[in-house]
């Protein structure tokens, strides 16, 4: 039976590539540097961050948590989404995100769509609530499949009553905590390769009907 649906963000329950991206474009920069020595293994996900910050900061010097809330307030849902957690929650099972991506939007989404958890990385913050340069690391980017089994042990679900939804390589570790793993719109071999099914289109419905079929889909998981 199935019991949890874990959910990527950025790209998948919104449909914007990232979060993080989505504040750079806001002041016309990127952060392609960072990236690159994320990737490579030279920076983590603290310094990652701080260097998002820093980019920030040369055009906000004063910027504060609720500001960066009103930038990311236009990020649309992803067609689809209201369709998919309506149907889910009509057969109890219980949702999460599990993103990479900034948390203000994690909880905006899920309050919006009625998603009964919401993990995603944020910012510590002075009193007056200006980003203070610091982050707070709750979904470590390449350790996704960590959190996912943290909070199955939480909740008490085992991976065999597991499935996730992602659209790229990071979400390749929440698969291989699922029974099931839908690459939504996937965007590198990668995920294709992990997923039990893929669902090509920008319309998150589809991902319904696949787990109507849950378990026979997929073979069983496998740790």
């Amino acid at each position: 039976m199935l019991r949890l649906v874990a959910l990527d963000m950025d790209g998948t329950l919104v449909d914007v590539e990232s979060s993080y991206a989505t504040v750079h474009g806001y002041f016309g920069e990127r952060n392609d540097d960072g990236l690159r020595r994320f990737m490579a293994n030279e920076i983590d996900d603290r310094e990652f961050v701080r260097s998002d910050v820093r980019i920030w900061w040369k055009h906000r010097p004063d910027l504060r948590l609720d500001e960066l809330e009103e930038i990311l307030a236009g990020v649309p849902i992803m067609p689809g989404a209201e369709v998919l957690i309506r149907g889910l929650r009509a057969q109890r099972v219980r949702t999460a995100i599990v993103s990479g991506g900034i948390d203000v939007l994690a909880h905006r989404v899920a309050r919006d769509l009625g998603i009964d958890l919401a993990l995603a990385n944020g910012f510590e913050v002075d009193p007056d609530g200006r980003l203070t340069g610091e982050g707070i690391v709750r979904v470590p980017v390449l350790r996704k499949e960590e959190v996912l089994a943290a909070l199955q042990a939480q909740l008490g679900i085992t991976p065999e009553e597991t499935a996730s939804v992602g659209n790229s390589e990071i979400d390749v570790g929440l698969f291989r905590r699922s029974r099931v793993g839908i690459a939504f719109r996937p965007e590198d071999d990668a995920v294709r390769r992990a997923a039990s099914a893929i669902v090509p289109g920008s319309d998150l419905a589809p991902v319904l009907d696949v787990l109507r079929t849950f378990p026979e889909v997929p073979e069983p998981y496998r740790p």
